[in-house]
């Protein structure tokens, strides 16, 4: 989500290729090999950063790509969702953007209204069964949805669910219960920062924590390092 063009998506302080490339291979250098993207992210540039960067610095299977769906890709009634279409379709622009033949992690980055779930399951199970795709995982719903779609899967005999990707207690707390790994997302959000705090937030549909204003991370120093909040919230991880 940190590297992509500024100019593509909704995203323009991501940094681009030039700038990204040293800390993605600082990161594989300091052992780290799991790493995080989505299609969306910057017009599916994220993808193609993290892909090339690691193909250089990494052998494939030393790594664990991870990416999402769900989100706008362009324009067109069928652009975004998890339909099976647009699964199909999206599988395989990523896989492309990433430069593999597979994906180790791939996520439902948030829950379609539009598309009964037994239907975006089966298409999921339908990559991970044609190699395309090793494991499934999810992000952002709230904890009924996430148990119905282990419970969807498990009826139906369809891989399910291995990762939740949530700032909400209540569902990790769900997928914990059901052996499923949970993952961190947004520290800046949900972790401490020493920037100053600003009136808290929540969000109508998603379960969020108090977040602070991102104005006065960038710039707020920090008593304790010297150094300015962001700088220190990045090194917490994402």
């Amino acid at each position: 989500m940190s590297y992509g063009a500024a100019t593509e998506g909704t995203h323009p302080w991501t940094l681009g290729e030039d700038e990204a490339r040293p800390f993605i291979r600082k990161a594989v250098e300091a052992g780290i090999n799991f790493f995080d993207t989505a299609n969306a992210y910057s017009g599916g540039t994220s993808e193609q950063i993290l892909g090339r960067a690691l193909h250089e610095y990494a052998p494939r299977d030393d790594v664990v790509i991870a990416t999402k769906l769900y989100m706008r890709m362009r324009h067109g009634p069928n652009a975004r969702g998890l339909s099976r279409k647009a699964i199909f379709t999206e599988v395989e622009a990523s896989l492309r953007r990433l430069g593999t033949d597979y994906i180790d992690l791939y996520q439902i980055h948030r829950w379609d209204y539009g598309t009964p779930i037994e239907e975006t399951l089966e298409a999921l199970h339908d990559v991970v069964k044609a190699g395309k795709v090793r494991y499934l995982g999810a992000s952002s719903m709230y904890a009924w949805q996430f148990a119905k779609a282990l419970y969807t899967a498990d009826l139906h005999g369809w891989t399910r669910f291995v990762s939740m990707q949530n700032p909400c207690a209540r569902t990790r707390a769900s997928a914990s219960s059901r052996g499923v790994r949970s993952r961190g997302a947004g520290s800046l959000a949900v972790g401490t920062t020493p920037a100053p705090a600003q009136t808290p937030t929540t969000s109508a549909r998603h379960c969020t924590a108090p977040t602070t204003a991102r104005s006065s991370m960038r710039s707020a120093p920090s008593p304790r390092h010297g150094e300015s909040a962001a700088r220190v919230s990045l090194s917490r991880g994402c």
